[in-house]
């Protein structure tokens, strides 16, 4: 086959085109744990700025490393430990671990993380106990995390959050078990 000038080097430009655009939407993997939580449809500043390293499997179970640990402050503060791990889902996050919310001078575990259907605007974090509500909003920028000087506080208050919770659960096991379902609903 005979080629004219102009015809091949028009050819070699789509030729070269396609193999540029072929190669470059092959499956890489996300540049930045913010890029893998937009994929599953969460927002980015779930987790804070400066995470040195993060590793995704194929099952889902990801972790993320911080410098150190550190506090941010959303509607309430929210605590980070330098190794922070769970399994991703689309629009949710479970078996968390390495994250904790205050409320009322404890902290409570963030065990999961839940994107509401995303026209309502609303996600919610596990924590054990009850669900709490927040504006998907307050998670769209990464937030600064300021660093964290003792763990021993907020070990211990973690610690009478556990309590709570177990007693809240015996407190209901104990009245369902004494037959008053009246005032076992609370």
């Amino acid at each position: 086959m005979k080629c004219v000038p102009s015809s091949c080097s028009i050819m070699i430009f789509f030729l070269s085109f396609f193999s540029v655009s072929i190669s470059g939407s092959s499956t890489e993997s996300p540049s930045s744990i913010y890029d893998v939580l937009r994929s599953h449809g969460l927002p980015i500043g779930l987790l804070p700025k400066g995470v040195t390293e993060f590793s995704l499997d194929e099952s889902g179970r990801f972790e993320v490393h911080l410098d150190q640990s550190c506090n941010a402050k959303f509607e309430n503060e929210v605590h980070y430990e330098r190794n922070v791990s769970g399994f991703l889902s689309y629009g949710q996050i479970g078996a968390l671990s390495g994250v904790s919310a205050q409320e009322l001078f404890l902290w409570f575990p963030v065990k999961g993380i839940r994107v509401d259907i995303p026209s309502s605007g609303l996600i919610y974090f596990d924590v054990g106990v009850i669900y709490k509500q927040f504006s998907l909003s307050l998670f769209e920028i990464p937030p600064d995390c300021k660093a964290v000087e003792s763990d021993l506080l907020l070990s211990e208050s973690s610690v009478i959050a556990a309590t709570i919770s177990k007693s809240q659960s015996a407190k209901l096991g104990y009245k369902l078990d004494q037959g008053d379902l009246r005032t076992a609903v609370m």
